[in-house]
């Protein structure tokens, strides 16, 4: 065998030094990121609910940084009729909230909660996280396994954790779908007692007594008129 044939050229060698986990990570290069801005913007305007950054990251090629696809995102939307806004861990893109009145007649709800579901939630919502006892005593009333249920049936609330004390009771928090619908990033971001009075949505009227021994409240249909769950916050 001749002596030239025998000799590795520079690029052969180079090649045989990187070895196979190179050659790996060279295929798997993260797309530019004007091109993750976009993949981000996509998955986010197909999706119905917010969409978190592990999920994000998930979906999008090898070596993407969805975190940061979002915060040159959320720039590009500034002043935008769409903003891209953080849901609890989430995030997702809304109706910028002065041109909300153009989707009222598209997202009007006719469904209804009674004074006795929308008073446990906002206990729950400023109280979090609250067990049944402490709901009861807050309202001074008994609260009826209807008004829970239906709760967790919107998915407004969930079940939180147990307390470390006898009997371990469960706890209630409210969930990302709460915030979602009322436009919080977070429940710190509730209006305050005062902000609630200021604007007409917090009766003055003087707080039930509690029932006698054995009663409870009346269900959710029996003898509490029904108030539309949009009158809770707006």
């Amino acid at each position: 065998m001749a002596e030239d044939e025998l000799e590795t050229g520079p690029d052969e060698a180079t090649e045989a030094a990187d070895g196979p986990e190179e050659q790996e990570r060279s295929l798997f290069e993260a797309p530019p990121m004007g091109e993750q801005e976009r993949m981000v913007e996509a998955i986010l305007f197909a999706s119905s609910e917010p969409v978190s950054v592990n999920e994000l990251n998930s979906r999008m090629p090898h070596g993407s940084d969805a975190a940061e696809a979002l915060v040159h995102l959320r720039k590009r939307y500034e002043g935008r009729g769409v903003h891209l806004v953080r849901v609890g861990d989430a995030w997702a893109l809304r109706t910028a909230p002065d041109l909300g009145f153009l989707m009222q007649k598209e997202t009007v709800e006719t469904r209804k909660l009674s004074r006795a579901a929308i008073e446990t939630l906002a206990i729950v919502a400023y109280h979090q996280p609250v067990t049944r006892a402490e709901i009861e005593e807050i309202r001074g009333v008994s609260v009826s396994r209807g008004t829970v249920d239906q709760l967790l049936e919107l998915e407004w609330i969930r079940f939180g954790r147990r307390r470390m004390t006898p009997g371990r009771p469960v706890t209630y928090v409210v969930t990302e779908e709460f915030l979602d619908h009322f436009g919080l990033e977070n429940a710190r971001d509730l209006p305050g007692l005062k902000e609630l009075r200021e604007a007409g949505l917090l009766e003055s009227r003087p707080p039930m007594g509690p029932l006698a021994a054995g009663e409870s409240e009346p269900d959710d249909d029996e003898g509490v008129p029904d108030t539309d769950q949009g009158e809770m916050f707006e």
